[in-house]
Formats: structure tokens, C-alpha cells, sequence
């Protein structure tokens, strides 16, 4: 997982509110276990018509937003389904903060175990950045001071410090595990010694 510190991006905006892991990345996607080659399924469902051609009016498809690493959404983001193939999608396309002023706690969990940093801000913060999108103008984040500068302004936000430690240093679930393989060996070492049946094929 790469390590997040500081994002600049001009960000998009989707107003809409309760945007579930379905509208995110629908169910015919979910087949595949990569990680990668999802981005281009993104909000299949509004990115593109019926016959799969593109929808120019939808705010990911127009540039500059087409390459926002920001997304400032509605409320309650990413409820329905449990699916991690949505941050999976977010992530490949290239958005790695999320912003909103609420999140499902599975999706908000996930997103922090996929190198994305979810950002809840109150309604009229919300407000306030989603203008940089009309203006389209840079927001930065800055995760280590947790802070967004925007113009001459800034706002702070809050972040988990064990879930803000793992995204500093690029930590997934595999990867915390890895920093614990000598004590995962000793234990196995002393576990043959006290009940080697255990381990008899």
C-alpha cells in the first residue's frame, strides 16, 4: 500500500446523497479478486448510458475532474453492501481521499485498509470546499497536520491515530501482520516444543 502524506488535487463534487458500493462499483464487477482494472467500472451506472457509451455530463467523465484525486460527496457514503471492490474502484481510478459528512462504518473501515483517507467534515464545510470544484481550483491535504488548506483558508479534521499511523506508512493488513512475523516464528518455535502432535502430517 503506498504511504499517503500529502495530496493537492482539484476536486470533484457529487452531491448526492447515500451513494451505496453498489452505485460505486455494481455487482457484475465483483468477480474478479485484483485490486486493479476496476477504475474503469466507477459509478458505472452514471458514467455511462445504456449502450455503454460515455455520459459527457457526468462530472468524472469532463476534465479537469476526470483526473480528481478528490472526491467531496453527500452524506452517509459508501452504506449498502459490505463490498471492498468499492475502495478497490476509488483507489484504481484515482481518487485516494474521500470527503463527507458521513460515511457506513464497513466502507469508512475499508478505505483506510486500501491507502484512501475518508475526511468527515460538517455540512457547511462540505459546502465551502465543493465551491473549489465550480472554481476549479487545488484543495491540499495535509494528513500529518490533519488539515485541508483551500485558498486562503484551512480546516482541521480528526483521524484515528492507529488508522492515521497505518496510512502514513503505507500499512495494510498484510503488512501489519509482517512487522509481527518474528514473534508469529517464535511462538510457532515454542508451540513444537511444548505440543509437537501439532504438527505431524
Amino acid at each position: 500500500m503506498e504511504k499517503f502524506t500529502e495530496l493537492k488535487s482539484i476536486p470533484s463534487y457529487l452531491s448526492l446523497q447515500n451513494i451505496d458500493t453498489d452505485m460505486i462499483i455494481p455487482k457484475q464487477f465483483l468477480k474478479t479478486i485484483k485490486r486493479t482494472g476496476l477504475g474503469k467500472s466507477l459509478f458505472y451506472e452514471m458514467r455511462y448510458d445504456e449502450n455503454g457509451k460515455i455520459n459527457e455530463d457526468f462530472i468524472l467523465n469532463k476534465d479537469p475532474y476526470k483526473k480528481s484525486k478528490i472526491l467531496i460527496a453527500g452524506k452517509n457514503f459508501g452504506c449498502g453492501s459490505s463490498r471492498e471492490h468499492a475502495p478497490w474502484a476509488l483507489l484504481d481510478f484515482g481518487i485516494t481521499c474521500v470527503i463527507s459528512s458521513s460515511f457506513a462504518d464497513i466502507f469508512y473501515s475499508n478505505c483506510f485498509k486500501n491507502g484512501i483517507l475518508p475526511i468527515i467534515l460538517d455540512d457547511e464545510k462540505i459546502k465551502e470546499l465543493s465551491e473549489y470544484t465550480k472554481r476549479k481550483e487545488e484543495i491540499s491535504i495535509d494528513l500529518n497536520e490533519e488539515k485541508i488548506v483551500f485558498g486562503n483558508n484551512e480546516t482541521k479534521f480528526k483521524v484515528d491515530s492507529f488508522k492515521k499511523k497505518c496510512l502514513l506508512e503505507g500499512l495494510d493488513d498484510i503488512a501489519l501482520s509482517l512487522k509481527k512475523s518474528d514473534k508469529i516464528k517464535n511462538f510457532e518455535k515454542n508451540l513444537k516444543v511444548k505440543k509437537p502432535w501439532i504438527f505431524n502430517d
